[in-house]
């Protein structure tokens, strides 16, 4: 069996001792901060976390951008002379235009290495689902899974894969078109927390709103025990935007009510947080259905 490297981007916000751990490439995206532009690494190495969040709580604005063709290229072409195919697993396709780019740059690279395999899956997912899916596929290609029978689980799994959203700030939702002005106005003064999910087509869609933090956490949990699939054999992921004594109240409520393997929280990178704002916080596990 023909060896491969799993790629993914740093959107996937799984740490550095966890990309070290699973043996993946990991292509950082870039984000700005007026004409001051940094990448995304998990190790954080251009900008630490806290003092990015502390810039977005004193209302910096932060954008970003999307990983290009000839960044794909760069990350691609050095597996491929090494002699391995490529297996990348990528941000959804319904928040970013990177999934297209990877596609054109594999497509290129196909012509140059035709006897090499590029193969490039969209996860739908945003944070550490798309993580999650990246962490699954690892831990397969460790017990010695190919590239082909790695990709088809991903592609059977990724729409039983919950993504579950709440945020502090809607300020942050109404400037990405997620809510009405109006909307993020009267729900900052009445202390609504939306709650989100990602559908299947990858876009982040709001469902429902609950009164004050501690409602909008346990709602997270509450769509949890309603979908998740065989508990006792999931790790579940959890990414925050620089909120850890909350995350981790949900880490503990999770852990208390269900018979889950294990719970691995992580920071909501840049990229994803200049989205979200800071307090966010995300809960990925496998369901039924998304």
């Amino acid at each position: 069996m023909k060896n491969y490297t799993i790629v993914t981007e740093s959107t996937s916000d799984l740490s550095q001792d966890m990309v070290n751990e699973l043996g993946i490439t990991v292509i950082p995206m870039a984000f700005s901060f007026g004409n001051e532009s940094y990448l995304n690494y998990p190790d954080f190495r251009e900008m630490d976390i806290h003092k990015f969040y502390e810039k977005i709580k004193k209302g910096e604005r932060s954008t970003t951008a999307l990983v290009n063709s000839n960044t794909f290229e760069e990350y691609f072409e050095p597996i491929l002379q090494s002699g391995k195919d490529i297996l990348y697993i990528g941000f959804s396709s319904g928040l970013s235009g990177t999934f297209a780019s990877s596609l054109i740059a594999a497509e290129d690279l196909k012509q140059k290495y035709p006897d090499s395999k590029i193969v490039c899956i969209d996860t739908l997912a945003a944070s550490m689902g798309e993580g999650l899916l990246v962490y699954y596929a690892a831990q397969l290609k460790q017990e010695g899974q190919s590239i082909d029978e790695v990709s088809q689980w991903v592609l059977d799994k990724r729409l039983n894969l919950c993504q579950w959203f709440t945020v502090d700030d809607l300020n942050h939702l109404k400037r990405g078109g997620r809510v009405s002005p109006m909307a993020a106005t009267l729900g900052s003064a009445l202390h609504v927390k939306p709650i989100l999910h990602t559908d299947n087509e990858g876009r982040l869609i709001p469902v429902h709103n609950v009164r004050g933090r501690k409602k909008s956490i346990i709602a997270l949990f509450e769509h949890m025990e309603e979908l998740c699939i065989n508990p006792e054999g999931q790790t579940i992921f959890i990414s925050h935007a620089d909120c850890l004594e909350e995350t981790q109240y949900l880490a503990d409520l999770i852990k208390e009510k269900l018979p889950v393997k294990e719970v691995i929280l992580n920071f909501m990178g840049p990229v994803i947080g200049s989205h979200t704002g800071q307090g966010a916080i995300s809960l990925f596990f496998l369901g039924k259905e998304r």
